[in-house]
């Protein structure tokens, strides 16, 4: 779709202008801008008025849609490349949050529309006995020269596809189209996933709207290749410090090396045996592995300290202080500082609600090896599962993607249970 006159260098799709720049990514978006290795520049907002054309190199920034418009109840492989066309980088979300937000309006009159940031919600406000939360973020990791988005075949490319804007068509279809639910439904596109936990839009919407993340079932849209992933597992990340006498490396007898030191904590790592264990039906494997070392002063002096980070991947079954008693133990007699942790998630595949869409998929959970925003649920008291079409090995790449058969089996199957009845 290159404009012929400038050479190929700008691209129009969905209300965004994309300039072609080998050099760089730019993204102006409320005039800040994002950088990466290869890419396009976008402009968008004010597009729609004419102070962004092809070949102009002016970028206005607006809080307006402009002619970003989506068509929630099309075919939600259309809809995926739609919203992957927006670039979303973690802390840019707007655009995408006010064109969902005025879809939303347009085409899904019959639910309740809440803004809170860059967050969009919507729920129905029925008296039926359950209610089945889908939630997506609507954020990415950094642009790698990945967009515009380009179909090949049955595959569609670009930053997010995977993780997880298939994810987030699918639920902003559904809550379009299903008008006549089994189940009340809320759908939440929340802001800031891909970064720290402070920033993370459903932590926010937790402080500031509780009340719309209650629900007997919550099913995140993450990539799991449409297998429901039951659970997440809990992280722990620890750094074992060795000490030593600094000396130089000519009288290395008058020193201590620190770094030889830390290969006691590398002889446990390798000699320790990680435990697998079955919840539900659904095995989670533990993991302990060095992940960073730190040592060293300069080419010619026996180093008098070194650091090794150590993450602990934990099956929910252990609580964080549970999990943090057995790397103490592990590293017995050693120096250990915990620098960061998260709970897991049990599956909570016991309830009516669960055990309901478990039989919808016709398939055996499987445990989600990684965190999830599931472990915010859980620590709700809401049952939360991993369910969406993109394909976890692919996130965060440069050549992501999603397979389009996955998008229309995932949007058949979760339209399938939110109209069938619980048994």
């Amino acid at each position: 779709m290159g404009d012929s006159g400038n050479g190929g260098r700008y691209e129009r799709k969905h209300g965004v202008v994309f300039e072609r720049d080998a050099d760089h990514y730019r993204v102006t978006e409320f005039g800040r801008q994002l950088r990466g290795d290869a890419g396009y520049t976008a402009g968008r907002g004010a597009a729609a008025a004419g102070a962004c054309r092809l070949g102009d190199e002016r970028r206005v920034a607006s809080s307006g849609v402009g002619n970003i418009k989506f068509d929630l109840t099309a075919d939600p492989v259309d809809l995926t490349t739609a919203m992957v066309d927006i670039p979303s980088v973690s802390g840019m979300e707007a655009a995408i949050a006010d064109a969902l937000e005025e879809a939303l309006h347009r085409q899904a009159p019959h639910l309740e529309i809440l803004r809170d940031g860059n967050a969009v919600l919507a729920r129905s406000a029925g008296s039926r006995l359950t209610r089945v939360l889908l939630a997506g973020h609507l954020d990415t990791v950094p642009v790698a020269g990945n967009l515009p988005s380009r179909r090949v075949g049955g595959l569609i490319y670009g930053c997010g596809a995977s993780d997880m804007k298939a994810g987030d068509a699918v639920i902003a279809h559904l809550a379009a189209t299903v008008n006549h639910p089994a189940h009340e439904i809320t759908c939440v596109f929340y802001d800031c996933e891909e970064v720290m936990a402070a920033r993370n839009g459903l932590a926010r919407i937790e402080r500031s709207h509780p009340e719309w993340l209650e629900a007997d079932l919550a099913i995140l849209a993450e990539p799991t290749n449409g297998v429901l992933e039951a659970g997440c597992q809990g992280t722990l990340r620890v750094v074992v410090s060795a000490e030593g006498r600094r000396a130089h490396s000519a009288r290395s007898w008058l020193g201590r090396n620190a770094i030889h030191a830390a290969g006691e904590v590398l002889d446990r790592l390798n000699a320790y045996q990680p435990r697998r264990v079955e919840i539900d039906g659904c095995e989670y494997r533990e993991g302990l592995q060095a992940v960073g070392i730190e040592g060293g002063v300069a080419g010619n002096v026996v180093p008098d300290a070194c650091r090794v980070t150590v993450n602990f991947r934990f099956a929910p079954d252990r609580t964080v202080a549970e999990a943090t008693a057995h790397v103490m133990d592990v590293f017995t007699g050693m120096d250990v500082e915990v620098i960061d942790s998260a709970a897991g998630a049990l599956p909570g595949l016991h309830t009516p609600t669960a055990r309901a869409f478990l039989a919808a998929t016709g398939a055996r959970p499987a445990a989600k090896y990684g965190w999830t925003d599931v472990s915010r649920f859980a620590a709700l008291g809401v049952p939360a599962v991993n369910f969406g079409p993109g394909d976890p090995n692919l996130a965060h790449t440069k050549e992501e993607y999603v397979d389009t058969a996955r998008i229309t089996e995932c949007a058949d199957l979760l339209r399938h249970f939110l109209v069938s009845p619980a048994q």
